[in-house]
């Protein structure tokens, strides 16, 4: 039976863990070896860690990060940043990742998923899709380089574009929301259930556990991921890594699934 799915999003920014808002102001969290051993002892569903600096810098991925964060993990990992080829997803998969992220690669070329579906899985091919809510007529627009590039495409019609081309996945990622804390985007996780048929995973927003539980309820089975919650702690975001205890969490998924 698929289940929901609880995932801590870490941000990369020249070597450290930060959090930022609304994709600006970076703050130093830690150090991200350290954050996968806690989460590996609180036995989280899953880990997204993307490197912010590699696409907007025009850098390859770091490989030698990258096998570092791969040994010492011991749940399902997504790794993004830098990918822009084939070989550089196989690459990454060979050193223990188990699923690599695209996002400005995909919107330049929608024929790399396909590729890259093709060379490693559809189920390892995730697209991230960065997107900010026009402000008049309610549809979304794609940006890439972290939020700083308008794509010029819809949202949704993007994602059901990587679906065609071979992504496994879609992870959506409201700008405006990001680091905010005040909850996910409902409407919009709503809209993207709605037209793929592919696994899906919603970031941006989180700010408690409840907020994670009204996604579930409205929107069924996907990803709820988020970073602030899991880094910080309290109403003056003190820096603690932190995820619900297995007992808290199957509680959480029980009551959201009895929608």
């Amino acid at each position: 039976m698929l289940r929901p799915r609880i995932i801590p999003c870490l941000l990369v920014h020249e070597g450290g863990l930060v959090k930022t808002v609304k994709f600006r102001d970076p703050t130093y969290v830690g150090d991200p070896i350290n954050a996968v051993r806690i989460f590996n002892e609180k036995e989280s569903d899953e880990l997204v860690v993307l490197d912010i600096d590699a696409s907007a810098n025009g850098v390859a991925p770091d490989f030698a990060m990258i096998a570092d964060l791969a040994a010492e993990c011991r749940m399902p990992l997504c790794y993004g940043g830098g990918i822009t080829t084939v070989e550089q997803a196989k690459k990454i998969i060979s050193l223990g990742v188990e699923k690599v992220a695209l996002s400005a690669a995909a919107v330049a070329d929608p024929a790399l998923v396909a590729a890259i579906s093709d060379a490693v899985g559809r189920q390892s091919t995730i697209v991230v899709i960065d997107v900010r809510k026009r402000t008049f007529g309610g549809k979304y627009d794609v940006y890439t380089h972290n939020g700083t590039r308008k794509a010029g495409v819809n949202a949704i019609e993007f994602a059901q574009a990587m679906e065609a081309a071979g992504a496994g996945e879609i992870v959506l990622n409201a700008i405006d929301r990001d680091g905010v804390m005040k909850g996910y985007d409902v409407a919009l996780a709503r809209q993207l259930r709605a037209a793929v048929n592919i696994p899906i995973s919603i970031l941006g927003g989180a700010g408690s556990l409840d907020d994670i539980e009204d996604l579930v309820r409205e929107v069924g089975v996907l990803g709820a991921a988020a970073g602030s919650l899991f880094v910080f702690k309290g109403k003056y975001r003190a820096v603690l890594i932190n995820y619900p205890q297995p007992a808290a969490k199957e509680e959480l998924v029980q009551r959201a699934m009895r929608r």
